[in-house]
Order: C-alpha cells, then structure tokens, then sequence
C-alpha cells in the first residue's frame, strides 16, 4: 500500500505544528500550505525540517489550492487556516470572512473539483456558541456567534456540511474548544498569561493587564486535539464532534495557577484594563464531548493544571535563552573614519 499523504492549511500554526508530527508518526506524507510572505514564521515546523513539504498557496487563491491537491494527491485534507484571533475580527472583519468563511469554501470546492474521495478536516470552533443556549454545549447546541470571526466559524461550519450533503463528500467538523500549548501566539490569553509570569519570575516585566478576569473557558491540550481532528477522518462515516475537556476555568483561575507556580502572588502584578473587553463578550463555554468518546475512542490525556504548568515552564526556559543571548558580547563594527 503507497503512502498516504495529507495536505494542512495552517501548518505553520499551534496545531498545524502538533498535526504534522501525529501525521508523520502515522507514516504520512505530510504537506503544508503557506502564504507568500515577506517574512517567514515556520518556528513551529522548524523542527520538522526536510521530512514535510511546503508548497506556496493561499486561501484567497482557488486555482492555487486546485493546483495542489492535483499534484499531491493527498488521501486527507485538514483545513486548519485562518484569521483565528477573535479581537482582530473586529478591527478586519471583512478579512476574517474572506479567510475562515470563504477560504473554507474554497478548500472545499477544490476537493470537488480535483477529486471529490478526498477527506476533509473543518476547523470549527467553540466561539461558534458565542452567546450559549446550554451548558455544557454539545453538537446539537443551537449556534450564537458573538464576533465576526465566530459568525466566519459559523459559515466555515455549515458549509462543510452542506458539501457533505449536496455532494457525498467525507467532509467533517471538529468543533474544537480552547486548546493550548507552548506554541501558542502570545496574542491569546493563555499564552500572555504564562509569557509574562515567565518575565515577571526572570525580572524582565513588572505588570500583566488582562481584561475580563471572570470569562470561563474549556481549556485543553492541542497535542490533545490533533489526535481527535485525524480520528475523524479515519472512521467509515463523516460526522461532527465537540472536542472539549468538560471542565470550565475562569481567567482569573488561569492567572493564579500560572503565579502560584512560580510562587508568586498574581494580586501584586495583575492590572485590569477595560480597553481589553471586547465588544459582546462570551461569557462561558464548556463542552461536552460524549460523542467523540464514544465514537472516536477520544479523551483528553492532559488537564487544566498540567497544561499552565507546562506552558510556564516553557516561557521560564525561552526567556531565560533571551536573556543568555542578550548578555553575550555583540561583535564590534569597523566603521571608517
């Protein structure tokens, strides 16, 4: 039997980083999609080096997607790109609809067009219950966006099901809740919660201003999450999954763990600042992922407490690195006289 292969859209992201190396573990060829760009952002996959193949591609670009799928073949397809940072889709909320609505739509009609066997990966997301209708929110939860990038996941969503339906596609939704890890941007709050204990600890940094301390979130591991996403595509039927731990954790829950692991008392560090709220918040969400443990066989292997800690310790090593290479002598510059 050849060599499966699988395309990701994303790849150069958190769970991009994480899929590529469950895939290559799995005996795949693994294939990423990335953005011409003036600067290059592959520290995730860096490690990665020669054993994946980047091809150059976008999801504002239909003929460019067609062009791959042609020539890679790939048994699987893993839409994980977008414009995935929710206070930004306010500011660029055409962009965001043009990348993770429409870019979705264009993944899609791709795989119709080069060969309709191919598997497909959504990348829903748990901001799709914005407002929520229940708790914990399942697959049946009615939707209730509460930002233009959610409303872009809410399109992203339905349209991969509609492609399932009209045109008999293996075309599933993960609808992933918040999932973290050392390779999280620092835009997002966990990530800037752990980067600044880090910097705080090491003497770097003085304050940490958050915004809304008392949203609740269900946080888990993307190492996790991955695996959930390449179950999906492995089983006889296409379906829709909530992948969630089950457990809800306040912001401020997140902060004090971060602060008590490195024994520090957030309270002396942590500032509120209002310009940090966005405009309709999500106030909780917790989902219920039942039916991927019962279908998939999926569950979370790592928890709330163990995944901060995990990140802390991670910023204490790269900040720390910073600070070794900033004391290093600088070469001196000849300069004329």
């Amino acid at each position: 039997m050849s060599q499966p292969a699988a395309v990701i859209t994303g790849i150069t992201g958190q769970d991009g980083a994480y899929l590529a190396e469950l895939l290559l573990e799995n005996g795949y060829a693994v294939h990423g999609v990335v953005r011409r760009s003036s600067t290059d952002t592959f520290e995730r996959i860096a490690h990665l080096g020669t054993r994946i193949k980047l091809h150059q591609a976008d999801l504002l670009d239909q003929l460019s997607l067609v062009n791959i799928l042609a020539e890679v073949k790939p048994r699987e397809v893993y839409n994980l790109a977008a414009q995935s940072f929710v206070p930004t889709s306010w500011g660029q909320p055409l962009l965001t609809g043009e990348i993770t609505a429409l870019g979705a739509t264009r993944v899609l009609e791709a795989i119709r067009v080069v060969d309709p066997k191919i598997r497909f990966y959504q990348a829903s997301s748990s901001e799709m219950f914005g407002k929520v209708q229940e708790v914990p929110q399942r697959e049946t939860t009615p939707f209730w966006p509460r930002s233009p990038y959610g409303v872009s996941k809410v399109y992203g969503h339905w349209i991969t099901v509609n492609y399932r339906e009209s045109y008999g596609m293996f075309a599933c939704s993960g609808i992933l809740f918040n999932h973290e890890s050392p390779l999280r941007g620092k835009e997002f709050v966990t990530r800037k919660v752990t980067d600044a204990v880090a910097r705080i600890k090491l003497g770097v940094q003085e304050k940490l201003k958050l915004g809304n301390l008392d949203a609740r979130r269900d946080w888990g591991f993307s190492g996790d999450y991955v695996r959930a996403m390449w179950l999906m595509l492995q089983q006889d039927e296409p379906d829709d999954f909530v992948i969630a731990t089950g457990e809800m954790h306040t912001v401020r829950d997140l902060v004090k763990l971060a602060f008590a692991h490195v024994g520090l008392d957030w309270q002396q560090y942590v500032e509120t600042d209002p310009s940090l709220l966005r405009p309709a918040e999500v106030n909780e969400l917790c989902g219920d992922a039942s039916k991927a443990q019962a279908k998939l066989g999926w569950k979370p292997q790592v928890l709330f407490p163990e995944l901060i800690r995990m990140m802390v310790d991670a910023d204490l090593t790269r900040v720390r690195q910073e600070q070794e290479i900033s004391q290093m002598p600088q070469p001196e510059i000849n300069r004329r006289r």
